[in-house]
């Protein structure tokens, strides 16, 4: 795949108001060079080890995103670098955070994983309790909560997917009347973004797409 040309298709076929997170896990320093020379600066990772060696070799404009499960052992290896964290979805790994943005005197930027597809194997907080998280988060001052996330089931069914989609959008539009801070809804994958993008996302994930297969 030309990942020049992928990179630079996707940005121009996308509204302007959607941000783009090229997710890079598993590929190479050179492959996300390709996708830097194209014009991407945000990039996704789901393993905070792999995703701090990426960020010594690569240029420091570029915003690193943590996409994946977080555990609260790993949070300190990103602290001093990380723009956005994805998979925020317990009152614990928040206050692990704000004690590691607090040793580098930074504010971390974090969204909240709410649970919206039907698979048991599928992280996110429960919708009913979104609010009372929101409310633990007001004591924590290098903890900003920008938005929420959400992943869609894997199925066929695009019905299925746009209504899980449209429950994230209804949620993040009530919520927002109440907690100003929230910006960013992020749904949409390689395959469903233009799903995502229908229903109100304005942040996508998309790896395929642009670096091909994932490596294993």
């Amino acid at each position: 795949m030309n990942i020049l040309i992928n990179t630079k298709d996707l940005i121009e076929s996308i509204p302007s108001d959607v941000t783009l997170v090229a997710v890079s896990k598993t590929k190479s320093v050179e492959e996300i060079t390709q996708s830097y020379e194209a014009g991407q600066r945000i990039f996704g990772e789901n393993k905070i080890q792999e995703m701090a060696q990426k960020w010594e070799s690569l240029p420091k404009d570029i915003a690193w995103h943590m996409i994946g499960h977080v555990q609260t052992n790993k949070v300190k290896y990103m602290a001093h670098f990380i723009d956005l964290i994805h998979g925020v979805d317990s009152s614990k790994l928040l206050k692990e955070i704000q004690k590691q943005a607090l040793k580098h005197n930074r504010i971390i930027r974090c969204l909240i994983q709410i649970r919206i597809a039907e698979e048991e194997s599928k992280f996110g907080l429960p919708q009913d309790q979104l609010t009372e998280l929101l409310e633990d988060t007001k004591t924590l001052t290098n903890v900003e909560i920008v938005g929420l996330m959400g992943m869609a089931s894997f199925t066929e069914n695009i019905n299925q997917i746009t209504e899980e989609f449209k429950s994230l959008q209804h949620l993040f539009d009530k919520t927002k009347q109440t907690f100003k801070n929230l910006e960013i809804l992020s749904m949409g994958m390689s395959g469903d973004y233009h799903i995502a993008i229908q229903c109100g996302s304005n942040m996508i994930r998309v790896g395929s797409k642009i670096f091909g297969a994932r490596n294993y």
